[in-house]
């Protein structure tokens, strides 16, 4: 494999950073899945955790590693999940974190940032212009910056959910992965690369939000000017060249999905594993709807990413796919 920035040694390190509370996060088969979707399916269930969601993973190795510096304050730009991770992580070692954050985020969110005892500054913007915002204050007051996905720890916490998947001998010969600012998607696919080459790695991102897959697509960073999706935990403009040049390395193929789809993927997901999943974490079941031939016959494993949805809209949409549910 051609050399990513990420290191498989310093992936098996980072799990001593990482509290146990999110490792070793459920691995099994569904079965109920698998009449509407026409293929096996397991679900690498990465919800079941204090931030409902993957994120904890890098920031429990940022944090350490801060902690270790004796670098005590941090700032992160973030759509929601990473911050409430940042908060947990910090909080249990000490540190005076901030994040910075749209305010059209989902409230439930914001709401749990706030709790877990960090600082928050709402912009008036998208994600990108939080990110910004963010790079800003650290310039400004000069502090530590915890950029996603272009941090390469956040991509090696990410990537011990590869290690989980390789080590636990299951057989499957794919893994969807959602793909946003790529931190997920090229940790594990990096694993995937390293130690089990014959498993395709397939990145999934909403159409409504289409920029890392069009640069993956056209090997070159291509920019949008807005995003049209309900998925916002992936809700990018704005690759990152480093992060797009790992994906590249490691990422079989990359394919949008439809805003229909994702909701059916989120009630399917309901209905049949009994799982609230917030839109980015059903991307992976919403590529399979769009393309059952393609999975016919395998054995594909979906990483459920993040569980934080706003639980009014939730109704609204899963509700409105069983009306239409033929």
């Amino acid at each position: 494999m051609q050399e990513t920035r990420l290191d498989t040694a310093r992936i098996r390190a980072a799990r001593g950073a990482i509290d146990p509370i999110f490792r070793d996060t459920p691995l099994y088969r569904c079965e109920a899945l698998e009449p509407d979707l026409g293929c096996a399916v397991s679900i690498k269930l990465e919800t079941a955790n204090p931030v409902r969601s993957f994120k904890a993973r890098g920031t429990e190795v940022v944090a350490s590693q801060l902690a270790d510096k004796g670098s005590p304050v941090v700032v992160c730009g973030s759509a929601g999940n990473l911050g409430q991770a940042l908060a947990w992580s910090g909080r249990a070692r000490g540190l005076d974190v901030t994040v910075v954050a749209s305010r059209f985020a989902p409230a439930v969110k914001l709401d749990r940032i706030r709790a877990l005892g960090a600082r928050l500054e709402l912009v008036d913007g998208d994600n990108e212009m939080a990110r910004a915002r963010a790079a800003a204050i650290a310039r400004h007051e000069g502090i530590g910056l915890l950029d996603d996905s272009l941090d390469i720890e956040t991509c090696e916490g990410a990537a011990t959910i590869g290690l989980e998947l390789v080590e636990a001998e299951s057989s499957f010969d794919a893994v969807l992965i959602a793909l946003g600012g790529g931190a997920l998607a090229t940790g594990v696919g990096h694993v995937m690369k390293a130690l089990a080459p014959d498993v395709e790695v397939i990145c999934v991102q909403p159409a409504g939000a289409p920029a890392m897959t069009r640069s993956w697509r056209q090997r070159r960073v291509v920019t949008t000017d807005s995003t049209d999706t309900i998925a916002d935990a992936v809700a990018g403009r704005c690759p990152i060249p480093e992060v797009l040049n790992d994906l590249l390395l490691v990422g079989d193929d990359a394919v949008l999905v439809q805003e229909a789809s994702i909701i059916a993927g989120m009630r399917v997901l309901l209905e049949n594993a009994g799982l609230v999943v917030e839109p980015s974490a059903a991307l992976g079941v919403a590529a399979i709807l769009e393309d059952r031939d393609r999975f016919a016959g395998r054995h594909v494993v979906t990483i459920v990413c993040g569980s934080n949805v706003d639980m009014d809209a939730y109704h609204r949409w899963v509700d409105a796919a069983a009306i239409r549910r033929p």
